[in-house]
């Protein structure tokens, strides 16, 4: 599932070495976006804006970005502005700026183009945008030397379907929810996957999320893990009444088919990566599969999802314990 592209480590580099152009960078059209106002973020794209200048390549940016009311792009001598929409039919590489809600954001504008997509965290986890804002020139370079790893993450895309039309149609990169909204009732709901009955469920929900989605919010509703190469689906009960309904893992080609039960009291809504819900009537059916376009995630060098894990959700294990490569430690654990 993933590819990379590596070449020999650079050594490091001081802040004022970083800036200088490259000759035959791996990305020669860098796209910058970012969806948040606050001043990190502000910060941050003037950031790499800069670098992206003094290093001479052509810096490409949306109007919604440079739109952004304390964005001031006075002291960036070369840039150009284009809608969102063509910043992955024009760009070699995007640069997203936030936190994985930017990422989110930009997945459903850039998917399609399997353009490289590198993240700068300005959110709190930062999963998905992995880069630290101190490390931003460092890494840039790197990536643009050609060492650097591509990631490509699948997507759900879900139809509302009544009979054999399709009311509503969209896309997601972490997860597909049904939710009850602002009641308090459970949904009475059935759910087949393959052609297969598998239950009829009173609960406050079902949260089918891919691997990337497994840290979001399914993992808050008790489900497991899932590392980003594994082809798979997870569902997630959202509090069910029944105490032996569990979470299920499938075959990431499934295909998922939701129907509200004639006995439901509340009016079920449909969410996709937490954008606004959309209603599920009880004559019509929501079908969730894997959409055939994917996100491809650049990481550059260090990146590893398990220490992402160890920092980003404070596991208890400090990563030097994993370290056993002298004998000094294999006799002091004796």
């Amino acid at each position: 599932m993933e590819n990379s592209v590596q070449s020999d480590r650079l050594p490091p580099l001081h802040e004022s070495e970083l800036l200088h152009a490259i000759k035959n960078p791996a990305f020669r059209r860098i796209g910058l976006m970012g969806r948040a106002g606050k001043r990190s973020v502000i910060q941050s794209l003037l950031k790499v804006a800069q670098t992206v200048n003094e290093m001479g390549l052509t810096l490409i940016m949306d109007v919604d970005t440079t739109s952004l009311p304390t964005l001031d792009l006075s002291e960036i001598e070369k840039v150009k502005i284009v809608e969102r929409s063509l910043l992955g039919e024009i760009c070699d590489l995007v640069i997203v700026v936030g936190g994985d809600g930017s990422i989110l954001h930009a997945a459903e504008a850039l998917a399609r183009y399997r353009v490289p997509v590198l993240g700068v965290n300005r959110g709190r986890l930062g999963f998905l945008a992995d880069v630290k804002p101190d490390e931003v020139g460092l890494k840039l370079r790197q990536v643009l030397m050609g060492d650097y790893r591509l990631d490509h993450r699948f997507l759900l895309t879900m139809e509302i379907r009544e009979g054999q039309n399709i009311i509503h149609e969209d896309m997601a990169l972490n997860d597909i929810v049904l939710h009850a909204g602002k009641s308090v009732h459970m949904i009475d709901f059935q759910l087949k996957i393959d052609g297969h009955d598998v239950y009829r469920q009173h609960s406050d929900g079902l949260i089918v999320a891919t691997p990337t989605g497994s840290t979001a919010y399914a993992l808050s509703g008790g489900g497991p893990i899932i590392h980003p190469s594994m082809d798979a689906i997870c569902l997630v009960p959202m509090h069910p009444h029944t105490l032996s309904s569990r979470p299920i893992v499938v075959s990431g080609n499934s295909e998922i088919i939701i129907r509200i039960h004639e006995d439901n009291r509340t009016q079920p809504m449909v969410s996709a990566d937490g954008k606004q819900g959309m209603p599920l009537e009880q004559n019509q059916r929501l079908h969730i599969r894997k959409h055939p376009d994917k996100l491809t995630l650049l990481h550059p060098p260090g990146f590893d999802f398990y220490e992402a894990c160890r920092t980003k959700l404070h596991w208890n294990v400090h990563a030097e314990e994993f370290s056993l490569d002298s004998d000094d430690d294999i006799i002091d654990g004796e």
